[in-house]
């Protein structure tokens, strides 16, 4: 088989150098054994959950090598967008958004046309659950058209292959995609777009990300890339895409065609099966040595490439209403989508049930919402519980908004009308009562003492 090269370009801003950056930082293993794409390969990649990102050299005997795990974690997350600070994330998402006035550069030299398919089984497409409706492209950034406002837009979308020339295509009704197909769907037209699997992560975060309908999501990741990313015009669709995409998939979404998917989402729970619009594939086209990238649903980096950009949402409206907010966490046990913890330093009585509000308003998925004090670390369970159980009281502090806009992926909701029952905790001291009632003992020098200097090393 043909291993990736990372030298074949001088970019810095593609998914080959992000890998050779994986590298030199011990974040990523190779597997040379040869597996399967039908429940093999996702399975290995549930078992580094959390860990290091994954090449499989040898997927199904084929010539493409298969990353997965790429960003599943808050390290690689921070390292994709520039920082190896897990705490510096939603300053720089934020600044991101905030700020893209910088100039997208166009290129003419693109890549990925050194080689070209008709067959959608010559890719490397992963069918990753035992009820999944069949294998699925979970990288997939699409490209379109807004007719309506002469925008492009580009979004994260799953792709159900049907066979070598059909895909169904998810595609949440009202979401900016939708709106581009609607369109095209009511003037008795396809919807071109340009499909992209394979770019540096910095992208997939800013395809990610709920961006004002208008706003060209490209422009955010060109931010987050310090202006260096290229796009070139893709001569098929006419729309400006990554210039060093591994792989792009040219085609139509038909406006009268429609076949059955479903899968697994953010939850770990399966979608419902709707009929879905069918994507026509014109031609693959892919770079030499080209590499395919999967995401496990429902796994760490679904999760975190969802999440963290909300998360930076959150953190600036919330700071908005309550300034002295410091950290907003979407929990792992929530799936970083359902449960958030607010920190901040509390100054006045209710300020807290403000954060709680401006919480729910910034992410209407969000279904549980507790907020703690600056002495409580939100990324420690224990420490959250703690204060849920010592700094709050039922009667008062508790926050239920019944009848609400939630998550079509909370199975215990109204899936059907998308309504839920909104809890929000205020786990915080109360400044009625002297400070000292609430202050946690310390013990002088316990932070910087390590055991090893008075213990053998039997011990551990």
């Amino acid at each position: 088989m043909q291993k990736y090269n990372s030298n074949t370009t001088n970019i810095h801003n593609d998914l080959r150098k992000f890998l050779e950056l994986l590298e030199n930082e011990d974040e990523i293993i190779r597997i040379k054994k040869n597996v399967n794409t039908t429940f093999e390969l996702p399975a290995i990649v549930s078992k580094l959950d959390g860990n290091k990102a994954v090449i499989f050299e040898n997927v199904d005997d084929k010539t493409i090598p298969v990353i997965s795990n790429l960003i599943g974690t808050r390290k690689r997350f921070a390292m994709a967008i520039g920082s190896k600070e897990k705490n510096d994330i939603h300053t720089i998402v934020n600044k991101s958004i905030n700020n893209m006035n910088i100039k997208v550069k166009t290129v003419n030299d693109i890549q990925y046309y050194q080689n070209s398919s008709n067959k959608l089984s010559d890719l490397p497409i992963v069918t990753h659950f035992e009820n999944d409706a069949g294998p699925y492209i979970t990288s997939s950034i699409v490209y379109a058209k807004d007719q309506e406002k002469g925008n492009q837009n580009s979004s994260t979308h799953r792709l159900l292959k049907l066979d070598d020339k059909n895909m169904a295509i998810r595609m949440v009704e009202g979401r900016h995609l939708h709106k581009c197909f609607m369109y095209a769907k009511d003037h008795g037209e396809d919807l071109k777009v340009a499909i992209v699997i394979g770019v540096h992560p910095a992208i997939n975060i800013a395809a990610a990300y709920q961006a004002s309908y208008g706003i060209d999501e490209m422009h955010i990741a060109n931010t987050l890339l310090n202006g260096n990313l290229q796009l070139g015009i893709n001569k098929f669709s006419q729309l400006l895409i990554p210039a060093m995409s591994e792989i792009v998939l040219e085609g139509k979404i038909l406006c009268d065609k429609t076949h059955e998917e479903w899968m697994v989402e953010m939850l770990k729970t399966y979608d419902f099966r709707r009929q879905q619009p069918i994507f026509e594939l014109e031609k693959i086209r892919f770079r030499n040595d080209t590499i395919f990238h999967d995401i496990l649903p429902g796994y760490s980096e679904h999760r975190l490439l969802m999440g963290l950009p909300v998360e930076s949402k959150m953190l600036d409206q919330v700071k908005n209403v309550v300034p002295s907010t410091s950290q907003v966490l979407l929990t792992d046990g929530g799936s970083n989508w359902l449960t958030a913890v607010i920190q901040i330093k509390k100054r006045v009585e209710g300020e807290s049930k403000n954060a709680l509000l401006a919480a729910f308003a910034a992410h209407p998925s969000l279904k549980i919402a507790i907020v703690v004090d600056d002495d409580i670390n939100p990324t420690n369970p224990v420490e959250v519980e703690y204060a849920v159980s010592t700094r709050c009281q039922a009667d008062k502090d508790l926050i239920i908004i019944q009848n609400a806009k939630g998550s079509s992926l909370d199975p215990s909701s109204d899936q059907v009308n998308l309504l839920t029952t909104k809890l929000g905790i205020d786990a915080t001291a109360t400044l009625l009562k002297v400070k000292e009632r609430f202050e946690i003992a310390k013990i002088p020098g316990e932070e910087n003492l390590k055991l090893s200097d008075y213990l053998s090393e039997q011990f551990f």
